[in-house]
């Protein structure tokens, strides 16, 4: 079964990547990757009470949905949307270890309601006003190809655009030496029904492996090894360069999303 969206809006945030706008030179292979080192911005669109709760991971999320519904043109606040992470709020976890380990084991509200995997979708309603439906995925090294699949799923079953977000960090001592992470990355795309902006995408699942990862540049390369949400990146080149392009993602160990990109 293949599902057929279109792309109207994009949003990328990454080493070298800020913003859309400014990584087409970059993911069009025109200038080179300047992989410096980045603070994710403070959520302008959050109350100043609820703006310094978030964390790194939810302010990335943020950046990148507010971008991709800007460039669409369609109310943020009518969007569906799908959130995905590997790891969610990973310094959030950590901390609330540690405090695990105090003393008194007390834990805080606020910490707790940031250590949720949906949180990132919770300040999203906040920010724009939404009650649409969402949905917060895992996927662990295939949260892209799992947060992808679930948002055209929803757009073919429902006939409403979808805002589809992908983000992570990366994850603190001690935790990184089980989960090693390079740099932190985000990408929000808003699928349609019908062709977009930005084109269209056929989308199938397959049940067998990928064997080899579509190949990028050495730097961008680099990139994708360092962050899952940064697998994304195969299908953010071949949207820059506005060819048509066939992608084959790993979706799990013994599975792929074909994905087909008509310009």
């Amino acid at each position: 079964m293949t599902a057929t969206v279109g792309v109207s809006g994009i949003g990328v945030l990454g080493p070298g990547l800020a913003g859309w706008d400014a990584a087409l030179p970059v993911l069009a292979g025109e200038a080179p990757l300047d992989a410096a080192p980045f603070t994710p911005p403070a959520p302008t669109l959050l109350p100043a009470t609820e703006r310094r709760r978030t964390g790194p991971s939810v302010r990335l999320a943020l950046a990148v949905a507010a971008e991709a519904a800007a460039c669409s043109g369609l109310p943020p606040e009518e969007l569906d949307t799908i959130f995905a992470s590997s790891n969610g709020e990973p310094q959030v976890i950590v901390s609330i270890l540690d405090a695990l380990h105090a003393p008194d084991g007390a834990i805080s509200p606020t910490q707790f309601h940031n250590s949720v995997h949906n949180a990132a979708a919770g300040y999203w309603g906040i920010a724009v006003g939404s009650a649409r439906p969402s949905a917060s995925l895992g996927g662990h090294d295939f949260v892209f190809a799992t947060g992808l699949m679930q948002a055209a799923a929803q757009v073919a079953a429902s006939g409403r655009p979808v805002l589809c977000v992908v983000h992570d960090v990366p994850v603190p001592d001690p935790l990184d030496a089980l989960r090693p992470m390079h740099g932190a990355f985000a990408v929000a795309l808003v699928l349609t029904p019908r062709p977009g902006a930005h084109g269209a995408l056929g989308l199938r699942f397959a049940a067998e492996a990928v064997k080899q990862e579509p190949p990028l540049p050495g730097p961008l390369a680099a990139l994708r090894a360092g962050n899952p949400a940064a697998r994304a990146l195969p299908l953010l080149v071949a949207l820059a360069a506005r060819r048509p392009a066939r992608l084959r993602l790993a979706l799990l160990e013994d599975a792929a999303l074909e994905i087909t990109l008509a310009p």
